[in-house]
């Protein structure tokens, strides 16, 4: 373990070997609070066992990794295993696990526009709706780390942007550290501060700029992806609603390149 950081979560040469391979290896990355890392790769690149090592779900075989002491963590799994014929209702479920009071709760749920929907059964949910209670459950910890494992899954544009800026908002709220994994780089590329591309170990590492102008981003995601990708300087004001400029500015960006990318369609048929 490594001393004398304030980091709350640093791996370090960190590699996890399995089944006579190496899931990932040398693995480098630190998170601190009121800052967002994402992380991005093929399928199969090793996003989610390195998020599964921060969380401290798996050992590694490799290398030294370090977490806060008592650091509180907020998760939101790439994939909810429930029953969904329960009559769960949204109040139930982000209680369910632990003992959290009912300001907490409110409180979740107002930062993640859910508090209508708190008597509501899960089953009943739209996907936004049931992304936003999951990342409702997390906040509701007061995380000092947020890990969100492709939280946009089953979501329509509109509701990713709403999910990028409700991140981006709770990492303001609580400033707490963002780890995020996501394969939509459009969006994600707008609210982040660091990007870490993976392919079972790092490609390469830096802000969105720097990432997505580089050789080894270009030879995993083409070269079109890497032209078409729009990529904003982020703003550290942090002075932006849920419902102001980021949301505004990452669905005017998606809507733009979605027309960019029909006009070339066109061009070429």
């Amino acid at each position: 373990m490594l001393q004398g950081t304030d980091k709350l979560v640093t791996l370090d040469n960190a590699g996890v070997f399995r089944s006579g391979r190496w899931l990932v290896k040398g693995i480098t990355m630190s998170v601190s609070a009121g800052e967002i890392i994402t992380l991005i790769g093929p399928n199969g690149s090793g996003k989610s066992t390195t998020a599964m090592i921060a969380l401290g779900l798996l050992n590694t075989d490799e290398g030294i990794t370090y977490r806060k002491e008592n650091l509180r963590v907020g998760y939101v799994p790439q994939k909810l295993s429930i029953d969904w014929t329960l009559p769960l209702t949204v109040n139930r479920f982000i209680s369910l696990t632990k003992n959290i009071s009912n300001k907490d709760i409110n409180f979740a749920l107002s930062l993640t526009d859910t508090s209508h929907l708190q008597k509501k059964e899960l089953r009943t949910l739209s996907g936004g709706e049931l992304q936003r209670v999951l990342v409702a459950r997390a906040i509701a910890v007061s995380p000092e780390l947020l890990v969100l494992d492709e939280p946009v899954q089953g979501v329509d544009f509109n509701g990713e942007a709403k999910l990028y800026g409700l991140i981006e908002e709770t990492k303001k709220r609580l400033n707490c550290g963002v780890l995020l994994i996501s394969h939509d780089l459009h969006m994600v590329m707008s609210a982040t501060d660091q990007v870490i591309c993976l392919n079972g170990h790092i490609c390469c590492s830096g802000t969105p700029e720097v990432v997505t102008s580089s050789s080894e981003f270009k030879h995993l995601f083409g070269n079109k992806a890497a032209s078409t990708i729009a990529v904003y300087q982020h703003n550290h004001n942090h002075e932006h609603s849920l419902d102001g400029s980021i949301k505004n500015k990452a669905i005017a960006e998606g809507e733009r390149n979605q027309n960019l990318n029909h006009s070339k369609d066109k061009s070429h048929a």
